[in-house]
């Protein structure tokens, strides 16, 4: 039988570069920031384990164990307070979609090719 992990990660679905279409880049960093402030806290602005166990289910994670969902703070807690801000999630966010991290790769080769070029 599969764990709950398992069965997120089996149904993710990468959705990122589909909002980036659609939403375009302003569009899309907007509605990071609006995910960002349904799982902070509040009282302390940065997104908390407690916060985000709390509002796990908004994200169809209710079934990650603790420890799940604590490998994810780490995974994004570049400052190391234990916690994560509003760059450290988007980034985090960003980094989780293989698809938009290619996407990033090739428009920064662009924009450096274009660059040297024009030098």
């Amino acid at each position: 039988m599969a764990s709950p992990q398992q069965n997120a990660q089996a149904n993710f679905q990468d959705l990122l570069p589909t909002m980036a279409d659609k939403l375009g880049g302003d569009g899309l960093i907007g509605e990071l920031c609006n995910g960002f402030n349904l799982l902070m806290d509040p009282a302390k602005g940065v997104i908390t384990f407690e916060s985000l166990k709390r509002n796990s289910a908004l994200l169809g994670l209710q079934d990650l164990s603790d420890d799940d969902l604590r490998s994810m703070l780490q995974e994004g807690d570049f400052d190391g307070d234990g916690a994560l801000n509003q760059m450290e999630f988007c980034v985090l966010m960003f980094r989780l979609s293989p698809e938009l991290m290619e996407e990033s790769r090739l428009w920064l080769d662009d924009a450096l090719q274009y660059e040297f070029k024009h030098c």
